[in-house]
């Protein structure tokens, strides 16, 4: 299992780059001022901060009590995303939709976009993570 320290060093270095990335791509995709789109991605990014920590400490215990390890194989880390994307949409969509004035319908979509983006980026991300700060148990 990973430390407490590992787990926030893993969750402010993804949330970081992923902000660099997505605000500017936002922006672009959606024609949102510069602000608004900042505003969405770093809210996001926060949530996500706290939904990230939560979410792969219990994923990382519920995997480890069903097959014994906390290694994940291709097909668990695309669980692990989309499982992951899933319950941060639900939390996001009102989010956006208040803030920007839009329906919920719009808000979806714009959070679907959001969503696909940080499932690739995740998926990169979290295995680029995985062989640079292995764990020891990895190692057998």
């Amino acid at each position: 299992m990973r430390t407490t320290a590992d787990r926030i060093r893993h969750a402010i270095s993804f949330e970081i780059i992923g902000i660099l990335i997505a605000t500017p791509l936002a922006a672009f995709a959606f024609h949102l001022h510069a602000g608004d789109s900042a505003v969405i991605i770093v809210g996001s990014a926060t949530v996500a901060m706290v939904w990230n920590y939560v979410y792969n400490l219990v994923f990382d215990r519920v995997l480890n009590r069903f097959t014994g390890t906390t290694l994940k194989s291709g097909p668990v880390r695309i669980a692990h995303a989309v499982l992951f994307e899933i319950g941060l949409l639900i939390m996001l969509m009102p989010l956006i939709a208040l803030y920007l004035g839009i329906s919920l319908w719009q808000a979806l979509v714009m959070d679907l976009a959001f969503a696909l983006f940080y499932m690739g980026y995740a998926l990169v991300f979290n295995w680029a993570y995985d062989r640079l700060f292995p764990l020891p148990e990895w190692q057998a």
